[in-house]
């Protein structure tokens, strides 16, 4: 399995590049900004994106979705219950002293369960709301996509439109159950392990 993590965009959000080493087929899971060194690095790496998958809507979570989509023709995929945060993105971003242009309305959406592949790797959609209401993780093949649900030490914050500390303690408490060798990428900040977020991720304490 290739997973390329980069670091994009002004506030150093994670997009991530997941492609099956046999078949080279991939998706591009929130490409936040930069979608040329995006693209640059799926034709070095021969890949054909099959999907863009976006966590939550948050803009700097999808900034780059509609250049990535342009193209590679892939379909823009998310939860069902962001796409009102998605559609009013550009005036999001644009509070935060940000342009968002070029993005284009979804092409499906994801649920609780749905099965997302990538040539012969699966991943299953984990509906964890909290930081949004259509937040997801992806889950598979030993590793989990958490978008901003939760980071090394730490979880997304609840005082946007559509958080809530009570599902995001919900949503946090479903992957702390997922096994411990589990490796965790997430939406900003370095790679961890749930067995790592059970001792460290100070959000434990809230669950006491």
């Amino acid at each position: 399995m290739i997973i390329k993590r980069l670091v994009v965009g002004p506030l150093e959000e994670n997009a991530y590049i997941i492609g099956d080493e046999e078949t080279k087929q991939a998706i591009v899971v929130d490409p936040g900004d930069e979608a040329d060194r995006i693209m640059d690095e799926i034709k070095t790496l021969g890949l054909e994106v099959s999907a863009i998958v976006l966590t939550h809507a948050h803009f700097d979570h999808i900034g780059g979705a509609g250049d990535v989509k342009k193209e590679t023709g892939a379909n823009i995929l998310i939860h069902k219950e962001d796409v009102e945060t998605y559609n009013v993105a550009s005036d999001q971003a644009a509070i935060w002293g940000y342009a968002l242009d070029n993005l284009p309305k979804p092409d499906g959406f994801l649920d609780e369960g749905d099965e997302v592949k990538v040539g012969k790797l699966k991943f299953i959609v984990m509906h964890t709301p909290g930081h949004s209401s259509g937040g997801i993780c992806l889950y598979g093949e030993g590793i989990v996509l958490t978008g901003d649900t939760i980071f090394q030490g730490s979880v997304g914050r609840t005082d946007f439109p559509g958080g809530s500390i009570e599902k995001l303690k919900e949503s946090f408490k479903r992957l702390l159950k997922l096994p411990d060798e589990t490796r965790v990428f997430s939406g900003h900040g370095p790679e961890t392990t749930i067995g790592k977020e059970k001792t460290g991720n100070f959000f434990v304490n809230e669950l006491l």
